[in-house]
């Protein structure tokens, strides 16, 4: 059977559970934001193992079936498919999985692998020492909204009761001829089946002065303590990347009363999520919270002597600074994977089944790269961990991917953008409107709405996501319509 868990539609975060949480416990907004995420088995003639005449109950294997029955003589339609009972059984052949990173795709692996195989060993390798922790939650932390007892994943005994083993280490190579993990100790793991989730790192970009004390990024616990160990009272800080990381950082260093500026190299905020116009609305809004945004601007260098004093922009003008968190994105952590010789590209090449090059090996979270997307994002980690460890376990489940929508929040401002939303020609028709603090957008082409962005008021995100995903005509849509009157070109 699939495994339902619940995708936050703000942050991402999933709850694996039979019913939605009360609140999400990275975001806080309530229950009803949570949305059903199914992870499981193949659908359709992939789970059908055989077929078993109604009449007889004669059972043939085959992917279609017979036409007739050699024991009855029954016709085709008489006979019934027989679904695997359990896609999720593991093979005894399979004695030990190790998994290899300890975030949410490395721990939600651990815990498939356990289920589909209650013999195997599961060993769970982290370079951070236990308890594995919500990355998500560090602006929140940061922020003071939460303590550190709230970053924890899971319980502390939750491991042990599993039978899930913790081992702390940083590993230096994968030996694939000898099935052998090489740890920085010296030690060595051997494994029947190994799963990739070491995720990916911050991309610290190539301009003078990076290196200088004060400089900083916010992935780890260890990038935490680092970063409020500078924030003495009156420290200025530089948030360089405009993206959502980089503005929650912000929201969170103003909270603890730090003044802070964001650069952002292209236009306006979120371009990744949001036209232009919602990208200045935005600016405006976070500019009347004490947050300065500056917009087209490039970092030259990070000035300082042995700590940084400054950012100086290519056009000359400098940001004084005690403080510089660079929030510019992340890169997988493929170079294993590249040593040990699994083929890559942004990430490790994997099919549906999250296996990569080597058969023994699969990949899952932000080191995967499937079908040639590398997602990044909390809800496809959680299910290509999940994926990932059931087959490794010696189960059959695949991952298809997940559809390409934003829902949002960005400092008590909720955005949600799906689909295409900057057309690139004039095929498209474009309906938006703004009030005041609020803007919303649809694009529809040959009729069918293919995109949209709401800022502000989100309440037709649910509405819209699936007239896109469904490929909905406008005539579908009078509530649409009603809402946005230029769709009435189309007849609706």
């Amino acid at each position: 059977m699939p495994t339902t868990a619940w995708k936050c539609e703000v942050c991402g975060h999933v709850h694996n559970g039979a019913e939605p949480p009360g609140s999400c416990p990275v975001c806080g907004v309530p229950g009803e934001s949570f949305a059903p995420l199914e992870v499981g088995p193949p659908a359709g003639q992939d789970t059908i193992e055989a077929w078993r005449c109604a009449i007889c109950d004669h059972r043939m294997d085959g992917a279609a079936p017979p036409e007739r029955c050699p024991v009855c003589g029954a016709t085709r339609e008489h006979f019934e498919p027989v679904v695997a009972a359990e896609a999720a059984v593991g093979s005894a052949q399979v004695g030990q999985v190790v998994i290899l990173g300890s975030g949410i795709a490395g721990v939600t692996a651990a815990e498939h692998a356990r289920t589909a195989n209650p013999e195997a060993d599961v060993v769970l390798v982290g370079q951070e020492p236990p308890p594995p922790y919500y990355r998500l939650n560090l602006t929140r932390y940061l922020a003071g909204e939460v303590g550190a007892e709230e970053l924890e994943l899971h319980e502390p005994d939750w491991f042990a009761e599993r039978r899930i083993e913790l081992v702390t280490g940083e590993v230096t190579g994968i030996e694939r001829d000898a099935s052998m993990v090489r740890l920085r100790d010296g030690k060595m793991l051997p494994y029947d089946r190994l799963v990739l989730a070491n995720g990916s790192h911050p991309f610290v970009p190539p301009v003078p002065g990076s290196n200088l004390d004060g400089v900083t990024t916010l992935r780890t616990i260890p990038d935490f303590d680092a970063l409020t160990e500078r924030l003495a009272d009156g420290a200025r800080c530089v948030v360089i990347g405009g993206g959502l990381l980089g503005l929650e950082t912000a929201g969170a260093l103003k909270q603890r009363g730090v003044a802070v500026t964001v650069i952002e190299g292209y236009g306006w905020l979120l371009p990744r999520q949001l036209p232009e116009a919602a990208g200045r609305l935005l600016i405006e809004l976070l500019e009347q919270q004490g947050i300065p945004i500056v917009t087209a601007a490039r970092t030259a260098a990070i000035e300082g002597e042995g700590r940084v004093s400054g950012v100086r922009l290519e056009d000359g003008t400098t940001l004084p600074a005690e403080v510089v968190v660079l929030c510019t994105g992340v890169r997988p952590n493929s170079y294993l994977a590249r040593q040990a010789g699994l083929d890559c590209e942004s990430g490790v090449l994997v099919d549906d089944e999250m296996r990569s090059s080597d058969a023994q090996i699969y990949a899952a979270g932000d080191v995967a790269e499937h079908r040639g997307v590398v997602y990044g994002i909390w809800p496809a980690s959680y299910a290509q961990g999940a994926v990932a460890g059931v087959n490794a376990a010696g189960g059959a489940w695949t991952f298809t991917g997940l559809p390409p929508s934003n829902r949002i929040k960005v400092l008590d401002v909720e955005l949600f953008s799906i689909g295409v939303f900057n057309p690139s020609d004039a095929s498209f028709l474009v309906c938006e409107q703004r009030e005041a603090d609020r803007y919303e957008r649809v694009v529809c082409r040959d009729g069918r709405v293919v995109g949209a962005v709401l800022f502000g008021d989100v309440s037709l995100a649910g509405r819209i996501k699936d007239a896109v995903e469904g490929q909905r005509h406008v005539r579908e849509l009078p509530d649409l319509v009603e809402r946005f009157p230029g769709l009435a070109a189309y007849g609706g």
